[in-house]
């Protein structure tokens, strides 16, 4: 039994579940055979992801940042989904951070990036350390990260708030350490899969978050950043 204990805790830890979930599926599977493992569709919420949305997000995938006007030279994980947005082919975004001291990764799902999300979770970043500490933000030059002569309010909350905003190079923002993290992201919960919804899709990030945090020390996560910083 403790051997068995032991099997379900590694599965769950690969796996991104918890124990109580890979019980139910060994269970599922030793009652009714593979085939349990095959979900059973019974009419519902119809997907979010359309067939147009899927050939649209490939299209812009495959192609160049510069194609469209924007003023980097490579997609990273977040860079297409804020495009995506902004065109209409999907209506949910991330907000991510990476914290170098702490070696922590935070995230938000928002329907939305704009100046007032993006300032949300800028207060989330900020009340994770002491009020009297400076911190960096290190972001790219997407418009909702921006202070402009129409919309200061970002500059201005980061001077209240003992904050500074600096900004990554046009077409450099792989100089930002957190796109490394978003390689790994993709190769743990993104790759390979087909998520049948936004909501489902979140749900798996939130859940690598989670992991992620708990195990920085993973051998297999430290070799995919240190690859992808290296790269």
């Amino acid at each position: 039994m403790r051997h068995a204990e032991r099997d379900v805790a590694k599965i769950a830890e690969v796996t991104f579940t918890s124990p109580d979930r890979v019980r139910d599926v060994i269970h599922n599977v030793n009652a009714d055979g593979f085939a349990s493992l095959y979900p059973k569709y019974n009419g519902g919420r119809p997907r979010t992801f359309t067939l147009p949305a899927r050939r649209e997000v490939k299209k812009i995938a495959k192609s160049r940042p510069v194609e469209h006007g924007l003023p980097f030279s490579t997609w990273s994980l977040v860079k297409p989904a804020d495009f995506l947005v902004a065109e209409g082919v999907v209506d949910d975004i991330g907000f991510a951070a990476y914290d170098l001291r702490k070696d922590q990764l935070y995230g938000h799902i928002r329907k939305t990036k704009n100046r007032s999300n993006f300032l949300g979770f800028c207060r989330y970043l900020r009340s994770l350390h002491p009020t009297g500490t400076r911190i960096a933000i290190i972001c790219d030059n997407y418009s909702p990260h921006l202070t402009t002569k129409r919309c200061q309010r970002v500059g201005t909350w980061a001077t209240a708030n003992n904050v500074e905003i600096a900004y990554t190079p046009t077409n450099s923002s792989w100089l930002n350490r957190i796109e490394a993290q978003f390689t790994a992201l993709r190769y743990f919960a993104l790759d390979g899969t087909d998520h049948p919804s936004h909501r489902a899709q979140g749900s798996m990030i939130r859940r690598y978050i989670i992991w992620r945090n708990k195990n920085a020390a993973d051998k297999r996560l430290k070799a995919l950043v240190s690859r992808a910083n290296a790269a």
